[in-house]
């Protein structure tokens, strides 16, 4: 069997299928899983790409030769899969590449209670169990059924965010041929909403645009539909829909950082004084938002595994990523695209503006959004920008997760990709002259 250690990532398993990920892999990930979770049954999912569900039948084949039965519950988006582990309070892995290519697929891993499994949590765990050798079979084997949750799912997301008394709105939906196609018909129909679909049909191949909305160019058809159709919002779901965008009335971006502060503000009403996470590239408004309604921010490193773990110390209410990933402490503290859209058209249909007008008190800054350079050492290029702004005054540096530099009126954070020869910078200002300033001044240290 070959070496695994190529595609066990920081949070998830993830490989070009056959060469890197094959089912004889997946059945031996799945043996090795049922070692380490020590549950007597274990639930699977999986998404649409083609490879899907013969990965899914090996791993539960993993799971059953280890004397442990397997749950099925088919066709689901991630944040389905963490919902049937919380529900049934079963480990589970879900299989999906999530935004990447077609030729991708990969596995994403929680133990009951949807508790993620990370580097530092089980996966180099299970990638060393596996490259010592396939586990052995037991001296008896599981079973596997299949159960269908859906219905259950769209219920539990209902009775958190009910909006059935909302005002009747149009939203314009593009699930680019990945898991909300399958999962928003669950959810809204029968709410006060026209939804106009796109990309719908669940097709791993991805004919007509990459499952990827953090990348603007994904996004041009939503934008496009909700002004030719006269809509009040658009809401583009990324391949396993566990992320979620939010298109205006104007066909105008809105920024993950702005739902978050939008999100909180209303978990903030529900629970006064709450602790709300937000991650380190996250707007400043979110930190103002949560203090100017009462709560306490709590700033933490990008990556679901230390969301959900500060989440857990601190008994968070609510996080967010500047990423699109939204986390909820009644949805076992997993991250859900589905229920950051609900509170989004809930928070639309209870009042008489429009979305730009709703979101209007939360644009406060301007944002670079994220730039990437390539470079041949990311840790020296890092030290050169820290040593052009250490000592200057009014300047504060912090090293939490990449280099983070603020001032009174900016900052900016530059992180090293985990996978590629990249650094990633975003940076802030209260206005477009200062952030583009400061956002040249860094590329042109990490770029020379």
């Amino acid at each position: 069997m070959p070496d695994v250690s190529s595609i066990v990532k920081a949070y998830d398993i993830r490989g070009v299928v056959p060469d890197q990920l094959d089912e004889a892999l997946a059945r031996g990930f799945g043996a090795a899983f049922a070692e380490l979770a020590g549950s007597p049954t274990v639930v699977i999912g999986y998404d649409m790409r083609p490879s899907s569900p013969g990965l899914a039948a090996a791993f539960a084949d993993g799971v059953t030769g280890q004397g442990v039965d397997a749950i099925l519950i088919g066709l689901a988006s991630t944040d389905m899969l963490y919902f049937a582990s919380g529900h049934l309070g079963l480990p589970g892995a879900m299989f999906t590449a999530s935004h990447n290519p077609a030729q991708y697929n990969g596995i994403k891993l929680c133990l009951a209670g949807a508790a993620p499994v990370g580097q530092d949590t089980g996966l180099a765990q299970i990638r060393d169990r596996v490259n010592a050798g396939l586990p052995k079979p037991g001296s008896s084997s599981g079973t596997v059924t299949e159960q269908d949750l859906l219905s259950a799912y769209a219920e539990y997301l209902h009775s958190l965010v009910d909006i059935s008394a909302s005002r009747p709105l149009t939203v314009v939906v593009d699930a680019g041929n990945g898991m909300g196609g399958y999962t928003v018909p669950a959810v809204l129909d029968g709410l006060p909403l026209r939804v106009v679909p796109l990309y719908f049909e669940l097709d791993g191949t991805f004919p007509n645009h990459e499952a990827n909305p953090i990348e603007a160019a994904n996004l041009v058809d939503l934008q496009k539909a909700v002004l030719a159709e006269g809509a009040d919002l658009g809401l583009a779901f990324d391949g396993d829909a566990d992320r979620c965008f939010v298109v205006d009335e104007n066909g105008g971006l809105v920024s993950p950082s702005t739902i978050t502060a939008l999100v909180a503000e209303r978990e903030l009403r529900r629970e006064p004084g709450g602790t709300i996470i937000h991650n380190l590239i996250c707007s400043r408004t979110v930190p103002e938002v949560v203090r100017e309604n009462g709560g306490t921010p709590v700033r933490t490193r990008v990556g679901h595994s230390f969301i959900k773990a500060v989440m857990a110390e601190t008994g968070a209410i609510f996080g967010g990523e500047h990423s699109g990933h939204f986390y909820f402490r009644d949805f076992w503290r997993a991250d859900s695209g589905m229920l950051a859209a609900l509170h989004v058209l809930a928070a639309l249909g209870g009042q008489d503006g429009t979305l730009s007008e709703l979101l209007a008190p939360y644009d406060r800054y301007i944002a670079s959004g994220e730039i990437n350079s390539t470079v041949d050492d990311a840790a020296a290029r890092t030290t050169a920008v820290r040593a052009a702004y250490a000592g200057r005054d009014g300047v504060e540096v912090d090293e939490m997760d990449g280099l983070t530099v603020s001032a009174a009126d900016w900052w900016f954070n530059l992180r090293p990709s985990n996978t590629e020869p990249l650094l990633r910078l975003n940076a802030e200002a209260a206005d477009e002259a200062t952030m583009a300033q400061v956002r040249d001044e860094v590329l042109g240290l990490v770029r020379g």
